[in-house]
Parts: C-alpha cells; structure tokens; sequence
C-alpha cells in the first residue's frame, strides 16, 4: 500500500504527534508498506528519506502552546505538488483543524482520507471562529482516529462527528534496555543517597508542569540532601534555575534537548520519573516512554494520564498542580524500593497494549476499511478552477 502522512508541526522541534507520525511511518515501512510523509522544516533540517520538507514553519500560539506550522502559497503548492506525485493508495492526515499542512491537505486531495486527532482542549476560540472554513475541508474525510477519550471529545464537541479511538503507540523495544547517563543509576534499596527524580518536556511551557515540580523539589531537596533533580527538554534553562533556591541548583541538572538515544537513558537513570503536567494532553507519550523503561512513574491526575496509568495501578497519580501532594507521593516512592518495583512491573505490563506491533495494525485496518468504502481509488489533487 502507497500510504502519504501528513505532518502539521515542524519536524525540528521534538513533540508527540511529530514521535507518534515517524514511529507510525516506521512500524508501516516494517511491515512492507511504502510512505512518504510531509511536514514543515527547516531547510537545513536532517530529515529521514521517508520525510519530504514542505518548507519552514512559523510559530502559532495554539493549545495552549506554541507550535510551528506552515500555512501559505508556497506550502500549498508543495502539498499539492506531493500528492499528486505520491498517488497514494490512502491520505493520513494529522491534527486536520490546525492552521498547517493537514487543512491544506485536505482542501488538495480527492480521494480517502483518514485523519487523526490528537489535541484536547476545553475551549478553542480560534477552532470556533474558524469552524465554517474548517468544515468545508473536514467533510472530505472519509474515516476518524481519536488517540485518545480526550481527544476524541474534544472532536465531537468542537467540529461534530465521531471517531474510532486507536491510542499513541510506543516502540517498547527501544526503550526497554539502556545504560543510565554517567554518574546517575537507579537505585533497587531504601537508601536516601543519589536518589534522582526525572522529568521530561520543554521547560519554558507552563502546562508542562515543571514549575510544579521544582516547587516540590524545594521541599524534597531540603529534607534529602542527596536528591537530583534530572530535567530534559528545550526551553531557557537559566529562567528554570532562577526558580530554584541558590543552594539547591547545583543539585537541578538541566540537560537541553536531548537525542532518541540519551532521552532513552535519561528514562533509566531515575528513581521516579514525574509528569507533573497542568492539562491540555490528549494522551501522554512520555508516560507510555518511562513505562517501557520500567521507571517507576508519579503523574497529575489529569484524565489522559489516569486512562494510561490505569487509575493508579500502573503509575501514582497527584492532583493537578499540587506541589505539596507532589513532594509527599515523591517522598513515599524513594522510600519505597518494594513499591517502586512493583509499579515498574506494572508499567512495562500495561504499555504493551500500546506497542506499535499492535497499534499500527490497527491503523491498518482504518485504511483498509476506508479502501473497501472508496473502490480503491487514489486520492488525486483537486483541480484548480482559478
């Protein structure tokens, strides 16, 4: 099958659909399927073959955040330019309602069309002013994933119609086995000395939650003196430290924007792992990635994160925003060596319902299913009428 995916954030900046596309595009290619997959880039940016640049990305506050999408004449013309040199089989496009190649997609291609929906947000203004031009290109999608209960709420509420839910995958393999960083290991005993708490996202984005966590530290870094804190991810790292206390900085190890492969020992060179974000997650790769490294995991109970970690039994949830609550559950976990691996087993358990061997199987059969309904055909470019 000729499978083309479509990419709405820039491939430069690491984040979960970006993961979630190129885990897909791979788990596809390994079961002999041939895609291509277009997203924005820099033009200097290293792309893997399967990745086509559809030109640099401009930054758009959107859900909460900021994300780098393209949108123009230029990027149209590249995406109508790809899809009628891929003559795909099926058309998957993520995130459709963003400002970004997927809406242009959408509005280029004739033919099945699936699309997935990552995003959850309660409210969207810009989602609402912008529904009447969304629709005329939603209409033309032919079958609807939602990753996750979150988002596919947000789709029924938001732009109407229904999806077929087939969560975030993860490559269980890739993060199963690792050397921690050097200088930092994962303690099996009670002892209270170079333990290290994790935590993984940009730092500069608030709904990440790291200032939660670096108010809890302030307490937990008093009363244990060996404690570490390990944080990983882009953002200003001299703004995160002036959040700390002068004398407990030397103990918060900011590592920047890591590779695959030191995010995956990053992952093994803690005692607890911590997702301490405020909302706004559909789904929550970073936990399915610390459950296949068998982290033992502490996470905001924001419901995404409770359907993952299975109401508790898989990872120690705390109430949103809850420094204190955070700091005590943190406490009791390095503590607990007995509890902590019992919540390793039980995470590396759980995250295999979300192994890729499994998810992209699924995802096949959405795109089998579309094909049958369509008579084949391929998803062709719309003629211009101008």
């Amino acid at each position: 099958m000729r499978i083309g995916i479509v990419c709405p954030y820039t491939w430069n900046v690491p984040g979960g659909v970006q993961q979630h596309i190129r885990d897909l595009s791979e788990a596809l290619i390994a079961l002999g399927h041939e895609v291509s997959v277009i997203t924005p880039a820099d033009d200097d940016a290293p792309l893997p073959y399967y990745v086509v640049s559809a030109g640099r990305a401009v930054p758009v506050p959107y859900n909460g955040s900021v994300a780098r999408l393209s949108f123009g004449f230029l990027s149209a013309g590249r995406v109508r330019r790809w899809i009628r040199e891929g003559a795909f089989d099926v058309l998957h496009i993520h995130e459709p309602a963003a400002p970004s190649l997927g809406l242009l997609a959408c509005w280029a291609a004739d033919g099945p069309i699936v699309a997935t929906f990552h995003a959850s947000y309660e409210r969207s203004r810009a989602v609402t002013v912008s529904a009447p031009i969304l629709q005329s290109a939603l209409e033309k999608i032919t079958a609807r994933i939602a990753v996750s209960e979150a988002a596919r709420n947000t789709l029924v509420e938001h732009l109407g119609g229904d999806a077929v839910l087939i969560p975030n995958g993860v490559a269980t393999e890739r993060y199963a086995m690792a050397e921690p960083m050097p200088g930092w290991h994962r303690r099996t005993d009670g002892a209270r000395d170079e333990q290290a708490l994790g935590f993984l996202g940009r730092i500069d984005e608030p709904r990440k939650g790291l200032q939660v966590l670096l108010k809890a530290f302030e307490t937990l870094g008093r009363e244990r003196p060996g404690l570490r804190l390990l944080v990983a991810g882009p953002g200003d790292a001299d703004d995160a430290l002036a959040k700390v206390s002068p004398e407990l900085r030397n103990r918060v190890i900011l590592l920047g924007m890591v590779s695959e492969e030191d995010k995956v020992r990053a992952y093994h060179s803690v005692d607890v792992f911590v997702a301490p974000n405020l909302g706004g997650e559909s789904f929550g790769i970073v936990l399915t990635e610390a459950m296949s490294a068998g982290a033992p995991i502490l996470a905001s109970d924001i419901e995404a994160f409770a359907r993952v970690l299975q109401d508790g039994r898989a990872g120690v949830l705390f109430p949103v925003g809850d420094a204190a609550a955070l700091a005590e559950a943190a406490g009791e976990l390095l503590d607990d060596p007995a509890r902590r691996k019992h919540l390793s087993a039980e995470a590396r358990s759980a995250v295999r319902a979300y192994d890729w061997s499994t998810v992209a199987r699924d995802v096949l059969r959405v795109y089998e299913t579309v094909l049958d309904r369509t008579g084949n055909d391929h998803p062709g470019v719309v003629e211009s009428t101008t």
